[in-house]
């Protein structure tokens, strides 16, 4: 029997250093988070934006803690046992929103499929805080799948935020290797199921370098398109630790430039694709 030999590690190109975080504007945001004791999946999931959005003053929250009960193996987020749910948290999120001054902010969440609800009450109750101590400030809601539960997903659209975001993160071929816990087709139903019962704008985030082929790009953005999906986010996955996935490849700047081009085509009101985009980048731009 021949010996596997595992795949070379794919080296990363140039176009995909990044900054460090510096500045007055990244500093306020970090020490606004740490003292009121939230979690961010700018922290939890390395994203390499961090430096521009955070200072630029805004941040994506990460609530129901930052423990998920899912083990996507693209993701950083730890995986386990999550801690009980804090009854408090909606109201210290709208106050570190208010202190923080921004004009839109992206809420996000861990998998949660230890309750019963799935965590859509505690999100309901935030994105309502947040408009009663922050009125002005429009926001963008990155949500789980909630196993597909209807009534879970109704108290997000009761709350009824600008943007509900969620992504398909890769195309059907790969869906299960890369989402182990989640289905591509109860992604798109959820997508579907949102825009037909009030949601003004729904989103969706893939990324590249897994192993998919163009043409799979491509159908998954016509799936997309089929279930009235709105904004589009194309990003170059990348390996958090050697237990994750490994990167089948690095897309160039000039592919992803393609790629925005082929998706605004097919009527998407936005496209954000490059290497380093995320699904949360320029998402103040979003709501337009």
């Amino acid at each position: 029997m021949s010996e596997i030999i595992p795949k070379e590690r794919v080296k990363k190109p140039d176009w995909l250093k990044i900054k460090l975080p510096v500045g007055n504007e990244f500093v306020g945001v970090r020490k606004n988070i740490e003292e009121n004791k939230l979690h961010t999946i700018c922290q939890s999931g390395k994203c390499p934006n961090m430096d521009e959005c955070w200072g630029a003053g805004t941040a994506t929250i990460m609530i129901l803690g930052n423990v998920c009960t899912r083990s996507c193996q693209f993701c950083n987020v730890a995986t386990g046992k999550p801690e009980s749910v804090d009854i408090f948290e909606p109201a210290r999120v709208a106050d570190s929103i208010l202190k923080m001054g921004v004009k839109h902010i992206v809420i996000t969440s861990v998998d949660r499929d230890d309750l019963i609800d799935g965590g859509s009450k505690i999100w309901n109750q935030t994105i309502k805080a947040i408009r009663r101590k922050a009125p002005g400030v429009t926001m963008e809601t990155l949500i789980p799948d909630f196993k597909g539960n209807r009534e879970n997903l109704d108290r997000i659209i009761d709350a009824n935020p600008e943007i509900v975001s969620h992504n398909l993160e890769t195309v059907e071929r790969l869906s299960r290797k890369v989402r182990v816990q989640a289905k591509y087709d109860v992604s798109l139903d959820v997508l579907l199921y949102l825009k037909e019962n009030g949601i003004r704008r729904t989103k969706s985030g893939v990324m590249l370098g897994l192993g998919e082929e163009e043409s799979e790009i491509i159908e998954t953005m016509d799936a997309l398109r089929a279930h009235k999906v709105d904004v589009l986010t194309l990003g170059q996955y990348l390996q958090p630790t050697r237990e994750h996935l490994p990167v089948d490849r690095y897309v160039t700047p000039e592919e992803f430039k393609k790629y925005e081009e082929i998706g605004l085509s097919k009527g998407f009101l936005f496209v954000e694709s490059g290497p380093l985009v995320r699904s949360s980048y320029h998402a103040e731009k979003h709501i337009l």
